[in-house]
């Protein structure tokens, strides 16, 4: 059997995945996960040789089916998991003028 047509089992409770063909990464984090509606937050980004963390180019909603739908694709182009690439932006922080 091809790898790609191989059946993986798809966790009900859901988790960041990342994945990278040494240039750019897609960043999948989950952002509504109930039995009603289930997506994802897929950003992009691509590496420049001048800078630190990757430029992020993209951010988009997807449904669970087209995440995965994406995520599939993307792995039989020759993409690989990889580990996280850049740390999300802290929210600000409150300041109290007196």
């Amino acid at each position: 059997m091809h790898v790609s047509q191989r059946k993986t089992k798809i966790p009900a409770c859901p988790a960041e995945g990342w994945l990278s063909d040494g240039q750019r990464v897609l960043h999948f984090k989950p952002v509504i996960w109930d039995q009603w509606q289930q997506e994802l937050e897929v950003t992009s980004g691509e590496w420049l040789t001048d800078q630190e963390a990757p430029l992020l180019k993209r951010r988009q909603q997807l449904s669970r089916e087209q995440a995965l739908e994406l995520w599939r694709q993307r792995r039989a182009e020759g993409w690989a998991p990889c580990a996280p690439q850049w740390q999300p932006p802290q929210p600000p922080r409150m300041v109290f003028l007196r």
